[in-house]
């Protein structure tokens, strides 16, 4: 392997000259991503380079990069398709191990896991590697697997779904990062689409994978399928993926241990409050109030920790930078308003329209069809009017096909809400894309790992609190509409009021009638608040983001014989 002299410095896919990108207002910004434009950044990652930018890529040809995404492809199947899978085999697993009431933490802590380790997965890389972290992944991941399939009782399918969600964290954003080492950046929306599109496939073939086996075979092969698939992932990485050699660092690289766990901690009992408030216990009672109050004191205890830590996991700059910090808020509002197609979206199809649940998933699927292959034009756009304009209009657009929704008829015809969601997945497709490789091509390889951490980060969180906020206002919008109630007695819940309607036969023709005007109008609703998370989107790029992101040089190594743009 042999270096390429030649540097070439991009200002959203244009050459520009020099080595260093200026923003919309003119200020300079580092060619080696220690600040945006406009701040002042922290210090190289130990194992980097004062720029940045020493090892952007582990392969770039064609021929060496094919295995490696395979691997990463493979990976990110893994996660992808893990928790629609295991929705469908919910009863088969309860009527076997018992726990009902507690079986929502199958989902809850996989959640969790995943949620708070990001940012630790992220730093990680950052310092050691991004193959040794996506091995641990794959391993941690297998073996909680493993585990799941061995559970004797629901507490501990639920412990060894945490188990997984360890490793999830780990395939979530060191795939991520791997997909931004080995593409440069006029060519790296193409390894993002084709991730974009493993996600739509798992999203349509997960429920059916799931089912089929939950129905013919045992719920316990839905996790023993995993062990194939990541056993060619693992061997894939470790055969073929090879990170260039790094400059051996002047100090020892020391891990934050007290500022991961503090991370961990904090993360966990906000989660925890947000997923569990009003389902598990009513918002203002005791244990929403005090894990509420004890999340924000040990929020405020990892600020103090991390600012005295020589690397934190949760560097300062992630907030300073103007442009980072804008596509976290960006992509964690999206995460808010992804809640209402994937959570009440179904309930709505079910429900309202009337359709069994193989349909009211394809109803959903069908914004994963048309997200891949919007995302994998997205760059025809953003090369000419720049990453920060293209998100704008991809949730300019959401926004008014969200306010769309409340404006169907009642009950109305599959196509409508079917059309809806084809339309929003090609904007949100337009808007994630983007804003994620724009804020890579930010920073340099020594940075890349905590920067993409901190947006998935984001994302995740934003679906929590989507999760916890809609569900409250779906829930008060029915009991309002369920006060007049043409008779007694009937649930004031959605998930109640869902599981009266599959039982049509109970009621009368009135009180369903009017159980399913009250979901409508409570899912109508829920899409306002989802329109009003894409307006708080559209806030922080219009306010926070800079008109131009600073995209820092790349060197791009390749073997003898090729040129910087193999493809």
């Amino acid at each position: 392997m042999r270096q390429c002299p030649g540097r070439y410095v991009h200002r959203e896919g244009k050459p520009v000259g020099g080595t260093e990108a200026r923003d919309g207002k003119g200020a300079a910004a580092s060619a080696g991503g220690a600040g945006d434009a406009d701040g002042p950044g922290g210090p190289p990652a130990p194992g980097g380079t004062a720029d940045g930018a020493k090892a952007p890529a582990a392969l770039t040809t064609p021929r060496g990069r094919r295995p490696v995404v395979a691997a990463l492809m493979l990976g990110m199947a893994l996660a992808a398709i893990d928790g629609t899978i295991v929705s469908t085999a919910v009863p088969q697993i309860v009527g076997d191990l018992g726990g009902f009431t507690v079986f929502s933490w199958l989902f809850s802590g996989y959640l969790l896991a995943v949620t708070v380790t990001l940012p630790v997965y992220g730093k990680l890389s950052d310092t050691f590697g991004r193959k040794p972290v996506l091995i641990a992944g794959i391993i941690l991941f297998l073996a909680g697997s493993l585990l799941c399939a061995a559970a004797w009782n629901m507490g501990a399918l639920i412990a060894f779904r945490v188990v997984q969600g360890l490793g999830g964290g780990a395939l979530q954003g060191t795939v991520q990062t791997i997909a931004a080492d080995l593409y440069p950046l006029k060519e790296r929306p193409r390894i993002q689409a084709k991730l974009s599109t493993v996600w739509a496939t798992s999203a349509v073939a997960g429920p059916v994978v799931g089912g089929l086996l939950a129905g013919y075979a045992d719920w316990r092969w839905i996790f023993l399928i995993n062990l194939p698939v990541g056993a060619v992932a693992l061997w894939l990485v470790v055969r073929h993926l090879h990170e260039p050699a790094r400059p051996r660092p002047k100090t020892r690289p020391r891990i934050d241990w007290a500022g991961a766990l503090a991370v961990f901690a904090t993360g966990t009992l906000l989660l925890t409050a947000l997923v569990q408030g009003g389902v598990a216990w009513p918002w203002l009672s005791a244990p929403s109030l005090g894990l509420f109050a004890a999340s924000a004191a040990l929020a405020a205890l990892t600020v103090v920790i991390e600012r005295r830590a020589a690397e934190p996991i949760i560097p300062g700059w992630v907030w300073r930078r103007r442009t980072i910090a804008s596509v976290n808020l960006a992509l964690g509002a999206m995460g808010l308003l992804m809640v209402a197609p994937t959570v009440f979206l179904p309930t709505y199809a079910q429900s309202v329209l009337g359709l069994g649940p193989i349909a009211a998933g394809f109803v959903l699927s069908v914004m994963t069809l048309s997200w891949p292959v919007s995302a994998a034009l997205s760059d025809r756009v953003y090369n000419r009017i720049g990453f920060r304009l293209t998100a704008i209009i991809g949730m300019s657009a959401a926004l008014l096909i969200l306010l769309a929704f409340p404006l169907l008829p009642y009950p109305g015809e599959p196509w409508q809400p079917a059309l809806i969601m084809l339309l929003l997945g090609a904007a949100l497709g337009l808007f994630q894309l983007p804003l994620i490789v724009g804020v890579q091509s930010t920073v340099g390889w020594a940075e890349r790992g905590t920067t993409t951490a901190s947006v998935l980060f984001c994302r995740q969180v934003g679906q929590s609190i989507g999760a916890a906020v809609f569900g409250a206002v779906a829930n008060s919008v029915l009991a309002a509409r369920l006060l007049d109630a043409p008779a007694p007695g009937l649930p004031d819940d959605l998930d109640a009021v869902a599981r009266a309607l599959e039982d049509p036969g109970a009621l009368s023709a009135a009180a369903t009638d009017h159980l399913r005007r009250a979901v409508d109008a409570a899912v109508d609703y829920v899409y306002i608040g989802a329109a009003g998370a894409a307006a708080l989107a559209l806030l922080a790029l219009v306010v926070l983001a800079p008109r131009r992101f600073p995209v820092i040089s790349e060197a791009v190594i390749t073997e003898a014989g090729d040129s910087p743009d193999a493809r």
